[in-house]
């Protein structure tokens, strides 16, 4: 195995630092901050044809083609007095794992040395339900996507760390603002009888966290980036889609980006990141059926859905807010999930309980109904549709009385902590403060109610208020779900999917307390290590994996097979077809796959590629023979001129050595 590609041994550093905290009211475009701040984008794409998805574990859901390339963005934080130094990157995936991040700090450790370690480093996936998997460490993610992709996995590492560093090398003096909003039409409760057991839930009157935050960089007085949090799903594309897509968040970013500051990927001038925080038990389809609301089109609920999530930020970008002028403090730790020990304090009983080995539920196969997935062919309900009772005196008879005990009322399924390897259950969290912000890491997907539950917890530790907390889901490594005990005992999808136990969220919020305890007190954490995952030990998978590549009988490699129309009018869609090769022997980062180009005075012009909303590019191979779709669909607005696709691809030969080609379509006129 290439040696980029086996676990290495990385030593631990402590996430403690220094800092004094300050809390401040100033306006928006205060005087420069005591914190500098750098920016960059990575090409994290994976492959685009034959690789299993991850989110909704169907495995029909293998790519087949690209609809937007997956990015990284990362934001690199410096305290000008301490030199402490803070990495946030929003990544494009589904979820991040482990074994991503653990070789992220190995790279950045050849390069940096002791600079960048697991103690400063938050690694946080978008949630997309639409970006090719096989990237886990650990078995059972893996299993969904029929194996490990070390294709994938390369192109997601070397993407963050070009992104990384791409922001080391752009630190420099900024202005650092907190603001808030509102959004209340991106998302639904998507399992509102659970979150109904919740007595702190009338603090959300329509179920949903409508709060919208930005962190915002100024340099000179102009917005130089981004970092957003809000709280939905990343599934308004359907299990049924086979396109690799960023979702709605990853709209968002593009639309912000390339739309609007038009912006080179290669040299940002400006880095829109839309980063998940709650969204546990809320989806973006609004009619609360897979690929429904506003509308029953995915592209354009996911268009929808991303420009709301924009307008929410960039409106803020105009309003007043909490200026950071000042430090950056960070603690962190690792804890054992499979028997972890609530002090009473937290349990809400009086008593001390401990959570238990990682469990999924009847619920958590039966997927979450609003947004599809899983395997309907089981025949397996959510709670608040009434549950599985047969499999639930099944379980009683085949799983150990302890295990069922201590993850009661779930009707358990697959008891994956009692295996090693199978699942992560050496957990990270991270609690970072910038200036008077302050961010909770955890590698859950929270529910509202729990993200709101942890929010106060911090605050009243902390002694400030509750909207200067951010609590960010999916980061570091990954844990499944995490709903409040009331919402576990209802036992709809997010319960089943709350891995270990109704004690989790107690379990949770004491280790936030206690991270939160230390940095107030500026007390030193010891914060443990991972456990040893399967990166490498888990076999690859064969789908979509090329051997060689043979043009299409009659044809050379890039020939067009069906040409474009003479002319088109706005609104109208542009279908080339070329003779073809495998994409995944090239997957082409920071380049393109297709270009589309217009003429002009000094020649061919390019107007868009593959990282932009309105194009899609299509692989369909038998064998060693891909034949390939290029379609444009001509915006509003699109100047009328003289226009033609073009396609770049490589192809394989047997020994492995791959042959650039260019295929280029007739011109045709847009009017």
């Amino acid at each position: 195995m290439n040696r980029d590609m086996r676990r290495r041994t990385f030593l631990t550093a402590t996430g403690a630092a220094l800092g004094i905290a300050a809390l401040s009211a100033s306006p928006a475009r205060a005087t420069p901050t005591g914190i500098d701040v750098g920016r960059g984008i990575g090409d994290m794409t994976g492959e685009p044809l034959g690789a299993g998805m991850n989110g909704y574990a169907v495995l029909e859901q293998s790519s087949a083609g690209l609809h937007l390339r997956q990015r990284a963005r990362a934001f690199v934080f410096v305290d000008t007095a301490t030199s402490q130094r803070l990495v946030h990157v929003t990544c494009e995936v589904g979820l991040m794992f482990e074994s991503i991040f653990e070789e992220v700090l190995t790279r950045l450790a050849e390069r940096y040395g002791n600079l960048y370690h697991r103690g400063n480093v938050l690694l946080s996936a978008t949630h997309t339900h639409a970006a090719p998997g096989g990237t886990d460490g650990h078995l059972l993610v893996d299993i969904t996507t029929l194996g490990f992709r070390p294709i994938t996995f390369e192109s997601n590492v070397s993407g963050i760390v070009d992104a990384i560093v791409r922001a080391h090398d752009d630190v420099q003096p900024g202005q650092l603002t907190l603001t808030s909003g509102s959004l209340d039409d991106a998302g639904v409760n998507r399992s509102p009888v659970a979150f109904d057991r919740d007595p702190d839930g009338a603090q959300f009157p329509r179920k949903i966290d409508p709060r919208s935050v930005n962190l915002q960089l100024e340099r000179g007085g102009s917005l130089a980036g981004v970092i957003n949090w809000f709280a939905t799903h990343g599934t308004s594309m359907r299990a049924e889609n086979q396109l690799v897509s960023t979702d709605n968040k990853g709209y968002a970013a593009w639309h912000w980006e390339r739309a609007v500051e038009h912006v080179d990927f290669s040299n940002p001038s400006f880095v829109a990141a839309f980063c998940q925080s709650t969204p546990g038990d809320v989806t973006p389809n609004l009619d609360r059926q897979p690929g429904t609301g506003p509308t029953t089109d995915e592209f354009e609920n996911t268009r929808i859905i991303g420009l709301r999530q924009f307008d929410t930020a960039h409106a803020q970008t105009e309003s007043d807010g909490t200026s950071l002028d000042a430090g950056i403090g960070a603690r962190s730790i690792y804890v054992d999930f499979s028997s972890y020990t609530v002090r009473a304090e937290f349990t809400g009983d009086g008593r001390t309980h401990t959570t238990a080995p990682a469990a999924l539920g009847a619920a958590f196969a039966a997927s979450s109904q609003e947004d599809g997935g899983g395997v309907p062919a089981l025949g397996l309900e959510e709670g608040e549709r009434g549950g599985n009772p047969a499999l639930a005196a099944l379980s009683s008879v085949i799983l150990p009385q302890w295990l069922r005990e201590a993850h009661a009322p779930k009707d358990v399924i697959l008891p994956v902590g009692l295996i090693p390897g199978i699942v992560q259950q050496v957990l990270p969290f991270h609690l970072v403060r910038i200036g008077a912000f302050h961010l909770f890491a955890c590698p859950f997907e929270p529910t509202v109610v729990a993200g709101a539950r942890l929010r106060t917890a911090l605050a009243e530790t902390l002694g400030i208020d509750r909207d200067l907390v951010v609590v960010q889901g999916y980061t570091n490594g990954y844990g499944h779900y995490l709903t409040t005990p009331e919402e576990y005992a209802e036992q709809d999808y997010e319960g089943g999917a709350t891995a270990f136990g109704p004690w989790q969220l107690p379990a949770t919020i004491q280790i936030a307390v206690d991270l939160a305890s230390a940095l107030r007190e500026r007390r030193p954490v010891e914060p443990g290590g991972p456990q040893r995952d399967l990166t490498g030990a888990i076999p690859s998978a064969i789908g979509g994996n090329p051997f060689v590549d043979i043009a299409a009988s009659g044809t050379t490699f890039g020939q067009v097979q069906t040409q474009p129309a003479p002319e088109y009018g706005v609104g109208q869609q542009v279908v080339v077809r070329f003779s073809g090769a495998n994409p995944n022997s090239n997957l082409r980062r920071d380049d393109t796959y297709l270009a589309v180009e217009r003429f002009t005075s000094t020649g061919w012009v390019r107007e868009y590629d593959d990282g932009d909303w309105y194009t899609k590019i299509l692989f369909d191979n038998a064998g060693p023979i891909t034949s390939t779709t290029v379609i444009w669909d001509i915006p509003q607005g699109q100047s009328a001129g003289t226009y033609r696709i073009v396609y770049f691809g490589d192809a394989r030969s047997l020994d492995g050595h791959l042959t650039p080609f260019v295929g280029t379509s007739a011109s045709f006129e847009v009017s």
